[in-house]
């Protein structure tokens, strides 16, 4: 009995230290998810990756530069024979370079609109792609793609638009069977005539209305067409990816003084786009100048707005 009531009286006393010891635990919990959740935020590599829209033949070249990934070519890859596919497969995971987005989605070669449409090539297509993009873990699709989405001389315009309409009403559920959103970029009039800004992407995707069906910003179209960066906001829930160039020569982004991106960094910082960016654009010096657009990027997104 003597040694009951000696334990009960040594747990009490202890009780308090053990509360002391858990509260302690409990702050620096805190305190440490608080210290990795700033740094990180602050270092923008858990927020916006940073790729580079490239050639099969660039892969490599991307991945030594220091790219978070690669967006590639959905024409290049539907071309492939399938012992190309595998081993273009292979390769990137040897590499560990992930493909989330592709571009190029529609070749000339199968025309969206005019008198000259054939839904079963455009079908054929499609199915291909998706199939193969989905395989590489692809997550958006770029849907640029001016040339076949041009509208040959003397067809209507409205008539293209609805052409181009039905073409997405079915390409919607067909992606979203493969976990795949569809974005629609729109594009300069010298490359195409049909949805050349945002205000006209947006009218096409509400007229689709398909969840799978959404937009990309491509900066080097936006400020060709001298589209108010403030578009950005009024697009806001429909944004899923992004494109980057230097206007001046299409080359690759370097610094805050060869252009002036303000704009269109802080109407994203203010809708707190924290997705993917990547660069189409050229180089002469890709070894020099990758790194160099990588970091500016990056920095670019850590301003506030």
């Amino acid at each position: 009995m003597k040694y009951s009531l000696r334990t009960q009286s040594a747990d009490r006393l202890s009780r308090p230290k053990v509360w002391v010891l858990v509260r302690s635990l409990l702050l620096f919990v805190v305190v440490c998810s608080v210290m990795w959740s700033t740094h990180f935020a602050g270092s923008g590599k858990s927020r916006v990756q940073v790729g580079y829209c490239a050639k099969l033949a660039e892969i490599d070249a991307a991945k030594a530069a220091g790219f978070d990934y690669v967006e590639l070519r959905t024409s290049e890859i539907v071309a492939l024979s399938e012992p190309d596919f595998e081993t273009l497969v292979g390769r990137l995971k040897q590499l560990q370079l992930p493909v989330p987005v592709a571009y190029q989605f529609i070749p000339a070669s199968i025309p969206l609109t005019g008198p000259s449409v054939n839904k079963d090539d455009q079908m054929r297509y499609v199915r291909t792609a998706l199939d193969r993009l989905s395989r590489l873990g692809t997550e958006v699709i770029v849907f640029g793609s001016g040339p076949a989405r041009r509208v040959p001389e003397g067809f209507s315009h409205q008539e293209a638009l609805q052409q181009l309409v039905e073409f997405c009403r079915w390409v919607g559920p067909e992606a979203r069977a493969k976990k795949i959103t569809i974005g629609i970029e729109t594009q300069r009039k010298q490359e195409t005539n049909i949805i050349n800004n945002l205000r006209e992407g947006l009218a096409l995707i509400k007229a689709v209305n398909d969840p799978n069906i959404e937009l990309i910003v491509d900066f080097y179209h936006l400020a060709e067409e001298k589209e108010d960066a403030g578009i950005i906001s009024v697009a806001r829930n429909h944004i899923r990816h992004l494109h980057m160039a230097n206007p001046t020569g299409r080359v690759f982004p370097l610094n805050s003084k060869e252009y002036d991106y303000d704009s269109f960094f802080r109407n994203l910082a203010k809708i707190g786009y924290d997705k993917r960016i990547s660069i189409e654009a050229a180089s002469k010096d890709f070894a020099h100048d990758a790194p160099l657009a990588i970091e500016f990027l990056r920095r670019s997104f850590e301003k506030k707005p």
